[in-house]
């Protein structure tokens, strides 16, 4: 099993959600963050004055699935989220040693 983690940008989050459904994702973790990388934020004008925005605003999802799905979910999260401007995230995997369902004690693929 792995945890696929996708930082993307807000606006992509329902056409993400509905890839991944596509790949037989029943369910997902998703976090509103902040954060900055190749694009080091922005500048904005508020009432005449520009100020500088450090951490833009993003969407963390966070997904555990059987490995065996892992390179069509990457590939689903890719295309749902690419806009093909700086600052369309990033995507991390990772091993996943243990699931269990808390309602009913399943573990690892049962309890995903």
């Amino acid at each position: 099993m792995k945890q696929i983690t996708a930082i993307i940008k807000p606006f992509k989050l329902e056409e993400v959600r509905e890839a991944l459904a596509e790949c037989g994702v029943t369910g997902l973790t998703v976090t509103e963050v902040k954060g900055f990388g190749r694009q080091k934020g922005h500048i904005e004008l508020y009432r005449g004055a520009e100020y500088a925005v450090d951490f833009l605003p993003k969407v963390k999802i966070e997904v555990v699935v059987q490995s065996d799905l892992v390179e069509r979910c990457v590939d689903a999260i890719m295309q749902a989220a690419q806009t093909g401007k700086i600052g369309d995230g990033k995507i991390f995997i990772t091993p996943v040693e243990r699931v269990i369902r808390i309602r009913t004690g399943e573990q690892d693929e049962a309890a995903i």
